[in-house]
């Protein structure tokens, strides 16, 4: 199954500009800061109304005050569930997103009657250097067993391989990269610029110059029946990228984005999109502009 009826998702308490991520998320927007932590809040709040509205189950963890995690609202950098009742920790980047995983995510899941028995740790590389940012940089087609990474500081080649091979995974390496101060850098996350669903793939295919990643990609497109959208730079930009499908829990599929990436959408995207399932979006103009993700980035997939 690709899509699952059950999110998780932190509720922030110290959301702001990570200053230890911004230095390779070039989607971090500096500017004053005012009143940060209470639109984001209220904007995270009003995401878990819509999808609640929508047939989807939330569950919510709330987050201590006491950690200094800017960014724990995105849990899905941070973990990831599996069937079999697997959860996986991942390496983060940035030493304060480690912090992250003191919040108790299989606690309250367990709370909410999911047991997860099993817990791969990966989180130990980060002691040489190695990161592995969960399904930001690992964007799974869950029905083809096939995990999709671009490489960059925060997905290292070997943890790629390593990860794919213990959890049964083909791995489809590739090189994204957008333009930041005249300069050609690697996205920070796979899924700024992909992802996969069900039936379709959303992908910008000028940030690959690679040929041969190129057409390694189409052909995966096609050997899973994929409808391919493309999207542009300057739509990435507007994270048209960051979208995720998801189901109700009386099995209608969904497709969840932010306000902004909708808007920026054309009619036809919108459209050919709409053949996949219902869109829903959300406004969360402060999250994406200080925390340099979007609504897929709030959300972890809750598979048992």
């Amino acid at each position: 199954m690709q899509a699952t009826d059950t999110i998780l998702l932190v509720r922030p308490t110290a959301f702001r500009r990570n200053e230890e991520t911004a230095v390779n998320n070039h989607f971090q927007q500096e500017g004053k800061q005012v009143n940060v932590q209470e639109i984001a809040l209220a904007e995270f709040d009003n995401f878990v109304v819509l999808l609640e509205t929508h047939g989807i189950r939330t569950i919510v963890v709330q987050n201590d005050a006491e950690l200094d995690t800017p960014d724990s609202i995105f849990p899905n950098n941070v973990i990831s569930f599996h069937q079999g009742a697997t959860a996986i920790q991942y390496p983060m980047f940035a030493p304060n997103r480690r912090e992250e995983r003191n919040l108790n995510y299989l606690g309250l899941l367990s709370k909410a009657g999911l047991n997860f028995e099993k817990l791969k740790d990966y989180s130990i590389y980060e002691e040489r250097g190695m990161y592995l940012e969960s399904t930001g940089v690992l964007v799974l087609d869950r029905i083809h067993k096939i995990a999709y990474c671009s490489l960059s500081e925060r997905a290292h080649p070997q943890l790629v391989q390593l990860w794919c091979e213990e959890i049964g995974y083909r791995p489809v390496i590739f090189e994204a990269v957008h333009q930041v101060d005249g300069k050609m850098l690697p996205i920070y996350h796979t899924n700024v610029m992909l992802s996969v669903g069900t039936n379709f793939s959303v992908i910008c295919w000028d940030s690959i110059h690679n040929s041969e990643h190129r057409k390694l990609l189409q052909k995966c497109f096609e050997e899973t029946n994929k409808t391919v959208i493309p999207i542009s730079i300057d739509q990435l930009n507007y994270f048209t990228g960051n979208i995720l499908e998801i189901r109700s829990t009386e099995g209608e599929s969904i497709i969840c984005m932010s306000s902004q990436a909708f808007e920026s959408y054309t009619e036809e995207q919108i459209n050919l999109l709409e053949q996949f399932g219902k869109i829903i979006h959300a406004p969360i103009y402060t999250i994406e502009k200080y925390g340099g993700g979007s609504v897929r980035c709030m959300m972890a997939e809750v598979f048992y």
